[in-house]
């Protein structure tokens, strides 16, 4: 039987650093990475090497964040890849285990920010869907006071990491994952919704529901197409993968002025 060789490239710690540094990426910066591991060719290592390179970079003035999104945690009712049985849902409501930053593992965005979860040193934000994980002096300040009702809006770390003069890393991957496009939802009219999830309380676990802005990544690959022909994206390879990177806020200053015009949502 035979037996397929490893693909390439080959990336080790050095080499990804290497690359990093070559985009643009320098010390003391502040960064939000959205990324895909098997983008980037065999990594000798692993996700852990990732990291490692990414923090070399960035040193010890800078600070790593990541998507550590539970979207799982939620309403039943909503799902739809695949949709869960309607005669489930009661049960799933009443046994789904509260989101604890701790340890509760990520859900669907990969397994770079499920390696900086169990980073040392890292810090999580509280919201049970959405959260987002930091490492470095700056993570505690940009993580905290995530509300419960702000997935994404002026009190989630979205804001903080705005604030903060971060950049944004698509290391892999593309614009429908750029959740810095969120913000500029909550800045623009849109319509309300309830939004559900386990969540821990002092009384113990309760199943709640608050009212938040909605948020769709529906045309975000078409906003970040536009965006990176009339604004700043240096563009790169790192390892194998494609990589874009720029400024959050002007992301957000363009996609409230983009979504305007293109995506008006009913009900906003």
């Amino acid at each position: 039987m035979s037996v397929k060789p490893l693909t390439g490239p080959l990336c080790t710690r050095d080499s990804l650093a290497a690359d990093l540094r070559a985009l643009g990426l320098a010390p003391g910066g502040t960064l939000l990475l959205h990324a895909s591991l098997s983008s980037l060719g065999w990594v000798c290592g692993g996700p852990g090497v990732v990291v490692g390179a990414l923090l070399d970079v960035l040193g010890g003035d800078g600070t790593l964040v990541v998507p550590t999104h539970t979207g799982d945690n939620s309403d039943p009712a909503d799902w739809e890849n695949p949709p869960a049985p309607e005669a489930w849902w009661a049960d799933i409501r009443a046994t789904m285990p509260a989101f604890d930053a701790r340890s509760t593992p990520v859900f669907g965005v990969g397994v770079i920010p499920e390696t900086v979860r169990n980073w040392p040193g890292v810090v999580r934000s509280s919201h049970p869907q959405t959260s987002f994980a930091a490492v470095g002096p700056r993570a505690g300040a940009l993580v905290d006071g995530h509300a419960l009702d702000c997935r994404f809006g002026e009190r989630s770390p979205l804001a903080r990491l705005e604030e903060a003069g971060a950049r944004v890393l698509l290391l892999g991957a593309d614009f429908s994952s750029c959740t810095a496009f969120h913000l500029a939802e909550y800045r623009i009219p849109a319509p309300q919704e309830d939004n559900s999830f386990a969540v821990m309380t002092p009384r113990g676990r309760a199943w709640s529901t608050v009212r938040d802005t909605a948020v769709s990544a529906d045309r975000f690959d078409e906003l970040g197409a536009a965006f990176e022909r009339a604004r700043p994206v240096v563009r790169g390879a790192v390892g194998g993968a494609r990589a874009r990177l720029f400024d959050l806020a002007d992301a957000v200053a363009y996609a409230e002025s983009w979504l305007i015009e293109h995506r008006p949502r009913p009900g906003g």
